[in-house]
C-alpha cells in the first residue's frame, strides 16, 4: 500500500510550505497547493516543491469554457503537476477538453498523464446549501450525478466527501480514484467541513487518497501528527516511510 496522505499546505507563503514539505515529506504521499499558496506565490511555488520529489496536487478546481480549461490544464502540467482539479458542473465538453488536453501534452512530454480529477459538491456543504442553489436532489444525489457524468467524460478521479466514497464504488467500480477531504481524527474539530471521517474509516472503506489539512499543518508538531495518522491506517506505512 502507497502513502495515501496528501498534505493540503493552506499556508500564504512559499517559505512555510517548504518548511512544512522538509518536515513531512518522508511521511507523506503528495502536497496539495490551493489557491491562497497558488495566488500569493505563484508557479514558482510548485516547481520549488517539485525540486524537492515532492508530488504536487494542483487545486485550482477550473471551471470556465472548455478551451480555456484545456488551456490552463496544460500550463499546469508544464509546471509538473501530478493531479488537478476541474468542476463537473462545467458539463462533459469542458471535462472531456481537459482530459484530452492532459493526455495531448503528456504525450509531448513523454510522461505519464497528470490524473484530472472531478470536484462535484464541496465538502463544506449540504443538502440546505444545495437548496439555496435550486438543487432539490440532496448532496449525494447530486454527487452521484456529477460524478457519472466525470467518468462518462473520461476523468479517472474524484474528490468526494467520506460519506460518498461507498455509493461511487458501488457506481463506479474500483478502478478511479478517489481523493477525500474532510477527514479528521475523533479528536479533531471539524472546522468548516460538515461531512467528516476518521482516516483508517475513509481508507477501509475505498478512500484512495486523503487530504488532510489543519489536523497536521497546525499541531503542535506536525510530523507527529503525521506519523499518527499513517499508523492508525496501518502501522506497516510508517515502517515503509
Amino acid at each position: 500500500m502507497r502513502n495515501p496522505i496528501i498534505v493540503a499546505l493552506d499556508v500564504p507563503k512559499a517559505n512555510e510550505a517548504l518548511e512544512l514539505a522538509e518536515e513531512l515529506g518522508p511521511f507523506v504521499g503528495a502536497f496539495k497547493i490551493g489557491k491562497q499558496l497558488f495566488v500569493s506565490e505563484g508557479p514558482d511555488v510548485v516547481r520549488k516543491l517539485k525540486a524537492k520529489g515532492a508530488q504536487i496536487f494542483l487545486d485550482l478546481k477550473f471551471h470556465d469554457i472548455p478551451n480555456t480549461v484545456a488551456k490552463a490544464v496544460q500550463s499546469a502540467i508544464d509546471m509538473g503537476v501530478d493531479m488537478l482539479t476541474v468542476h463537473t458542473a462545467g458539463g462533459s465538453e469542458m471535462l472531456v477538453a481537459a482530459e484530452n488536453a492532459s493526455n495531448e501534452k503528456a504525450k509531448i512530454l513523454g510522461i505519464d498523464s497528470p490524473l484530472i480529477l472531478g470536484v462535484t459538491v464541496l465538502t463544506s456543504m449540504d443538502d440546505a446549501n444545495l437548496e439555496e442553489l435550486g438543487i432539490q436532489e440532496g448532496t449525494q444525489g447530486q454527487v452521484l450525478r456529477l460524478a457519472k457524468l466525470a467518468a462518462s467524460s473520461g476523468l479517472r478521479g474524484l474528490v468526494c466527501s467520506p460519506q460518498e466514497i461507498k455509493p461511487l464504488r458501488e457506481e463506479l467500480g474500483e478502478e478511479i480514484q478517489l481523493i477525500t477531504p474532510g477527514i479528521r481524527a475523533v479528536s479533531n474539530p471539524a472546522d468548516d467541513q460538515k461531512r467528516t471521517m476518521s482516516p483508517a474509516e475513509a481508507i477501509k472503506i475505498g478512500a484512495s487518497w486523503l487530504v488532510i489539512g489543519r489536523p497536521i499543518t497546525l499541531a503542535a508538531n506536525p510530523r507527529a501528527a503525521a506519523i499518527d495518522i499513517l499508523n492508525s491506517i496501518d502501522p506497516e506505512l510508517v515502517s515503509i516511510s
